[in-house]
């Protein structure tokens, strides 16, 4: 096996299945908020975009399978974790966002003058319709579009990118933004990537074991040589887009999805942008092929409803979803983001180091899950008292209130662990 080439295949594997629209859709829009701190906050949205996730891939080298990821808490926590995990990246965000995506880049452009309440209606059923279809044949089409989309894509982003940086499109502004690397970090939960990366880490391993990879230590090598690969072209992409959002932020805000489109238009020319929301929103198609395809296949192993009735409701309710828009669902999943992506932060550097000590599991998540819920409770409904209350934690204001209450969990865990243990042996041996 000529190891190299592995390495390389299995990099650009990763990269493809990471990249859709949302690793375009965000980035410009960061750059825009941000003005001339769109560096910092780029550092930030780079660790929750590109390193968390590949950690999460990492992390399956040490757990296997999905249903062993947090299974050391408890069997119903890991349960409930994994459904809330499907439901993020599937039928409540990830999956109604490739059906907003479609119609406001790739259909919208074309179409501006009809209504859009209407427009977006007839583009969700249809687009919807089409995954179902797809769905349940087990169609090879998507594949097909998939390999030939994702170059044409590269092509347009490497072009919009050379003629933004090359071009006198404008100049970062000042935005007088405060705690840019926060909000950079923040701004990456909504790639949703770190929390796809729990079920494409099963995917590669399974992929390795395969090949005959079983070997932890030559799977890490694997994964951690493709990983770099998939990095640096996610990050390239990440850090074009945020630059030129930055040189343009000058317009003021733009909705989620004409930020790119927008990028696209004064380098590209009408026709260019036209032709590069079609493709962005051709590629949802496979995206949203492939969800719809994972949570139709999960929530049937829990119920007595089959596979193809869940694949029904589901595209029946993303499409009722998608027709609020791209900004609609940004809006809506934010607070479920901020809680989910500490524990999955938590939950993938356990795993990554192995921790086996139990306590330290429990106490870690279940401690993080209870402060970012009072803090998402507390911003959501405006509860001041108990925003008050968690500003004196160190690293609040920078929006990090979980990460000293973790941490001093976590260090309590290790040591009642040895304790916890040396009483329960203590206990047998009298018995």
């Amino acid at each position: 096996m000529n190891k190299k080439k592995e390495v390389l295949v299995l990099g650009f594997a990763l990269f493809a299945m990471f990249f859709g629209a949302g690793n375009l859709i965000f980035p410009p829009t960061v750059g825009i908020e941000m003005g001339k701190d769109w560096f910092l906050a780029g550092i930030g949205f780079l660790l929750t975009g590109v390193g968390l996730p590949l950690l999460g891939v990492l992390a399956f080298t040490k757990v296997g399978k999905l249903e062993d990821f947090s299974i050391k808490i408890s069997s119903r926590f890991n349960t409930l974790y994994c459904t809330a995990l499907i439901f993020v990246i599937g039928p409540l965000f990830a999956i109604p966002r490739t059906g907003a995506t479609t119609f406001e880049m790739g259909v919208l452009p074309s179409f501006p003058n009809v209504n859009h309440l209407t427009l977006s209606i007839i583009t969700a059923v249809l687009f919807f319709g089409l995954t179902l279809v797809l769905v349940i044949k087990e169609s090879k089409i998507t594949d097909i579009i998939g390999k030939f989309l994702t170059p044409i894509i590269l092509i347009i982003l490497a072009t919009i990118s050379i003629l933004g940086i090359t071009g006198d499109i404008g100049t970062p502004v000042d935005k007088n933004i405060t705690s840019v690397f926060s909000k950079g970090f923040v701004s990456g939960y909504q790639t949703m990537d770190a929390l796809a990366s729990v079920i494409f880490g099963v995917i590669i391993v399974k992929g390795l074991e395969g090949k005959g990879i079983t070997d932890e230590r030559e799977q890490r090598f694997f994964l951690s040589g493709s990983g770099l690969i998939a990095a640096i072209g996610l990050g390239l992409i990440y850090f074009s887009l945020m630059f030129l959002g930055a040189r343009v932020s000058g317009v003021g805000s733009l909705p989620t999805t004409s930020a790119a489109l927008y990028l696209a238009d004064i380098t590209l020319g009408s026709a260019g942008k036209i032709a590069f929301g079609i493709c962005v929103a051709t590629a949802c198609l496979t995206t949203s092929v492939g969800l719809v395809a994972i949570s139709s296949d999960w929530f049937s192993r829990f119920t007595p409803i089959p596979y193809k009735v869940w694949a029904v409701i589901i595209c029946i309710f993303s499409s009722v979803i998608a027709v609020n828009g791209v900004d609609f669902i940004v809006k809506l999943s934010v607070p479920v983001l901020c809680i989910l992506y500490p524990v999955t932060i938590i939950l993938i550097l356990l795993n990554i180091f192995g921790i086996n000590h139990v306590l330290v599991y429990r106490l870690a998540t279940y401690t993080t899950l209870v402060v970012i819920s009072l803090e998402v409770v507390a911003n959501t409904f405006k509860i001041t008292g108990i925003s008050k209350a968690l500003s004196y934690i160190p690293l609040a204001e920078q929006g990090f209130v979980w990460i000293l209450p973790c941490v001093i969990s976590m260090i309590i865990g290790f040591i009642a662990a040895p304790i916890r243990k040396s009483a329960k042996i203590k206990a047998k041996a009298e018995k």
